[in-house]
């Protein structure tokens, strides 16, 4: 395997880590926001009122883009066995 192989290899890796977990960031993200726009509105101050419904909007998140995380992670997996084999 060449160098070139390898960096072929970790450039896909990373872009498959970055497609897998965007859409996660993204909703932890606009949660946050939302909530911290809600609390500066309103004055409340209270630290632990942005764990709760993140963390329920982080975990509807992953059930609800499982197929595409494991399709994707499949995808990538199948990638690697064919390299492995050939090379």
């Amino acid at each position: 395997m060449t160098g070139s192989e390898v960096l072929d290899i970790a450039r896909e890796g990373v872009w498959v880590l970055i497609k897998i977990s965007a859409p996660i960031m993204l909703v932890g993200l606009v949660i946050g926001v939302v909530i911290a726009l809600f609390q500066a509105l309103t004055q409340i101050q209270e630290m632990t009122l942005v764990f709760v419904p993140k963390i329920i909007a982080i975990f509807v998140t992953i059930l609800l883009t499982m197929p595409f995380l494991g399709a994707t992670l499949s995808s990538y997996m199948h990638m690697l066995m064919e390299r492995a084999i050939s090379g």
